[in-house]
């Protein structure tokens, strides 16, 4: 198998029975861009050709993140000038995301820092999802205008009760131990014992599993377990108003989620509650498709581009959606997300 060079944004090393692949990007939190999803793609499909691995590891450069998602202020500049880039990336990308949830070997996905939006993406498709106590998981789409994608709609409402429904429409971030609890992590591992972890997915003669079990330690308590009972009851609505009438005559807890989710863009909100709960009975290869089609219709709105403008642009954090209100997002306008774009649906061939 070739290895890439020191330097490169995506780094591919074989040693032993693993073929590690490393997002080589620390300095922008190891953030996704096309040609990255394509040099991840490639190394899947070469490593099944390589009759001495049987296991793929994937890690983040740097003690900071995973990986923090995608390139949206890149995207943000393509979307604008219409570029063919935009829907090229996401296609890329979701190709990528299916690659990993059908991967026939063992792939072991090393949560140690931030994990947000493409870097879940990158992960919670896998056989083996570590954590560590730096570990900080969110799908903070909504607040930028975007959706939970990269197959999160496929991935979130298999998570247990509501949890991704909450984490979908409020951009909740979940440590080490809430992520074991939620199912997101398989296994928590202290970050002092990854070099040992790296060592032994290489060499040794034991399984993925039976490596991870005993290296595996207690995260202690998960606060997410204390909020199961509520996040269930409030969250099991199927309209955004409906999530929000429950909430806002909670507890502290409750009001304060009603409060986020009121800040985040409604046709986002509604566009991922109606993706969430088409994508409980969908493959992931037809939550993907959907997806696709729901950005493809985002690159001609207006609220990613408000989004990314308030949060990571001019940082004002005041971002004026349009429509401004779930009021206004009616059955008509989410309807036009889920056609098929004019350039055609995504494929996996």
């Amino acid at each position: 198998m070739t290895e890439t060079l020191p330097g490169a944004a995506v780094l591919t090393k074989h040693v032993g029975r693993a073929m590690f692949i490393t997002l080589n990007r620390p300095e922008a939190l190891n953030a996704l861009d096309q040609p990255m999803c394509i040099a991840i793609h490639a190394a899947l499909y070469a490593s099944l050709g390589d009759g001495e691995v049987d296991r793929v590891v994937i890690q983040g450069a740097g003690e900071r993140a995973f990986c923090a998602g995608g390139d949206v202020v890149g995207l943000y500049h393509t979307g604008r000038s219409g570029s063919p880039e935009w829907p090229s990336f996401f296609h890329d990308e979701y190709r990528m995301n299916q690659a990993i949830a059908v991967y026939s070997d063992d792939y072991v996905a090393l949560l140690d820092g931030v994990t947000m939006g493409g870097g879940v993406g990158l992960s919670i498709h896998g056989r083996y999802r570590v954590a560590t106590e730096r570990t900080l998981v969110a799908m903070p789409e909504t607040g930028i205008g975007l959706i939970p994608d990269v197959g999160g709609t496929h991935a979130l409402p298999r998570l247990p009760g509501e949890i991704g429904t909450w984490l979908g429409l409020a951009g909740a971030r979940l440590k080490g131990a809430d992520c074991l609890y939620a199912g997101i992590a398989t296994h928590f591992i202290p970050s002092d014992r990854l070099p040992l972890l790296r060592d032994l997915l290489a060499t040794s003669e034991e399984s993925v599993a039976q490596i991870l079990d005993t290296l595996s330690a207690d995260p202690g308590p998960s606060q997410l377990e204390a909020l199961r009972d509520a996040i269930d009851f409030h969250f099991a609505h199927d309209s955004v108003e409906a999530i929000q009438a429950s909430l806002a005559e909670g507890d502290d807890w409750a009001r304060a989620q009603h409060e986020a989710i009121a800040r985040m863009s409604p046709t986002s909100l509604k566009l991922t509650l109606r993706a969430l709960r088409m994508g409980e009975s969908a493959t992931i290869e037809a939550a993907l498709r959907t997806e696709y089609r729901i950005v493809c219709a985002i690159r001609d709105g207006r609220d990613f581009y408000e989004g990314v403008r308030a949060l990571l642009i001019d940082k004002d954090r005041n971002p004026m959606w349009s429509p401004a209100t779930l009021a206004e997002v009616d059955e008509d306008l989410l309807d036009s997300y889920f056609r098929e774009p004019a350039g055609g649906d995504l494929t996996f061939e």
